[in-house]
C-alpha cells in the first residue's frame, strides 16, 4: 500500500505500528526498484516508527539516486542534441522520460540505464554517436554482434567512468516473438517530454499502455517498480479506450498481455480498473490464473525454474501456435551462448546455426537425466 499511486497511508501507518522488519522491508525495496515510492509514504507519514539509522540510510540512498538521476537525463539530453543535429529519429522509452511523464518527476522512479529506440537502418549512424560519446559495446565488437545478438534486437554500450549503460533498441521483443507494440506504431505518435531545457521524443500514452504491459509480460512481472507502473499509467490516463488498446495487441498477437498487465496491478496495488478492462480480464480464465500464479510468486519472493526463467517471454504469446513458431526460430538462432560454448573463428561462425539445435538437444536431454 505504501507504492501505490495513492498510497493507503492509514493501512501503512498501521503495519508500521504492528511492528515490521525494515531489514527485510528495505531489502524487497531495493530488489523491487520502488525505494523512491517507499520513502515518499515514510516521510508522509513523519517516518514514524522507523528506526533512526535506516532512515539516515534511506535519506543517504534518496540524495546519491537524485544525483544519479540528474546525470542520467543530462547524458539523454547530449544524446539527443546529438540525434537531432544528424536527423536521426529516436525516442526515449523507460528512464527519465517514464519517470518524468508517468511520475511527474525524475527522481521518483528508479532506474539505472538509458533506453532508446531508432529505426534499423538507423542503427549503425546512432552506434557511431553513442561511440563518439565514449561508450563501448557491452557486447563484443560490431561484427560478435550482429552475428550472435542481432535476434535480441537491441545492444548495450557501457561508458565505465560515469558507469552508464545505453540500451540501443531497434524493436521491444527478440525476433523470435511478437509484441504488443511495433516500431512502426512508435514512430506514427510520438510525444515530447520536457526533461530540464531539452524536449525528449517519447511514446505517446497509447503506445505507452502497450509497451508497459508488452515489456512486464516478457519479463513475467518479475518486479514490482513494473508493476507501479502500469498502475500509475491507470491511474494518470484513466480516459484511454483500453477495448482499442487490447484490439491493437491482440491484432499482434499479444492480446492478454494487456490483460495480464491490469490484472497484477488489481492483484498486487488493489488498483481500480477501468470497466472495459476489467470486464476483458474476467472473461479470461487463462489470465486470471497467471496473474494469481505470478502475483503469488512475488510476493513470497518463490524463484523461478530454468525453464521458466528461459521462456518467460513466450507469455506474449496469446497462440500456442505463436509459441511454438517462437521455440523453433530460437532453437536455430545463434547466440552468444553458443560462442562460449564452441568458440569458433568468425570464417565458422555460419557453422552455429547447424550446431546450435543438438547443443539445445544435449543440454535438454542432461537436464532430464
Amino acid at each position: 500500500m505504501a507504492v501505490r499511486p495513492k498510497p493507503d497511508l492509514g493501512r501503512a501507518l498501521q503495519i508500521l505500528q504492528d511492528g515490521i522488519d525494515f531489514t527485510n522491508l528495505l531489502d524487497a525495496a531495493a530488489n523491487h526498484g520502488v525505494r523512491p515510492q517507499l520513502i515518499r509514504s515514510l516521510a508522509e507519514l513523519s517516518w514514524a516508527t522507523v528506526p533512526a539509522e535506516r532512515r539516515s540510510a534511506l535519506e543517504f540512498f534518496l540524495r546519491r539516486h537524485s544525483a544519479r538521476m540528474l546525470l542520467l537525463s543530462d547524458e539523454l539530453g547530449r544524446l539527443a542534441a546529438a540525434f537531432a543535429h544528424d536527423g536521426i529519429p529516436f525516442a526515449a522509452f523507460k528512464g527519465a522520460a517514464l519517470a518524468t511523464a508517468l511520475y511527474g518527476d525524475l527522481s521518483r522512479r528508479e532506474y539505472n540505464d538509458i533506453d532508446i529506440i531508432v529505426p534499423e537502418q538507423r542503427m549503425d549512424d546512432a552506434e557511431r554517436i553513442i561511440t563518439s560519446f565514449g561508450y563501448h559495446g557491452a557486447q563484443g565488437d560490431r561484427a560478435f554482434r550482429r552475428a550472435f545478438l542481432n535476434s535480441q534486437r537491441q545492444y548495450a554500450f557501457h561508458r565505465v567512468d560515469r558507469e552508464v549503460v545505453i540500451d540501443l533498441h531497434w524493436a521491444f521483443s527478440g525476433a523470435h516473438l511478437p509484441f504488443p507494440l511495433t516500431p512502426a506504431e512508435v514512430w506514427r505518435d510520438l510525444d515530447p517530454v520536457s526533461i530540464g531545457d531539452c524536449e525528449i521524443p517519447t511514446v505517446s500514452k497509447e503506445n505507452l499502455a502497450l509497451l508497459l504491459a508488452g515489456h512486464g509480460t516478457k519479463e513475467t512481472w518479475r518486479s514490482l517498480s513494473w508493476v507501479c507502473d502500469f498502475a500509475m499509467l491507470l491511474d494518470r490516463q484513466p480516459d484511454l479506450d483500453w477495448l482499442a488498446i487490447h484490439r491493437r495487441a491482440k491484432a499482434h498477437g499479444c492480446g492478454n498481455a494487456v490483460l495480464l498487465a491490469g490484472a497484477m496491478a488489481n492483484e498486487l496495488l488493489e488498483t481500480s480498473l477501468p470497466s472495459a478492462l476489467r470486464q476483458l480480464i474476467d472473461g479470461s480464465t487463462h489470465v486470471s490464473v497467471l496473474a494469481g500464479r505470478l502475483s503469488r510468486r512475488l510476493r513470497e519472493g518463490l524463484p523461478e525454474s530454468e525453464m521458466e526463467r528461459n521462456f518467460s517471454d513466450f507469455h506474449l504469446c496469446d497462440r500456442r501456435i505463436d509459441r511454438l513458431k517462437g521455440a523453433i526460430r530460437l532453437a536455430v538462432t545463434p547466440t552468444s551462448g553458443d560462442y562460449e560454448a564452441m568458440r569458433l573463428p568468425p570464417v565458422l561462425w555460419p557453422a552455429y546455426y547447424v550446431t546450435r539445435p543438438f547443443r539445445l538437444a544435449a543440454k535438454a536431454l542432461a537436464a532430464l537425466r
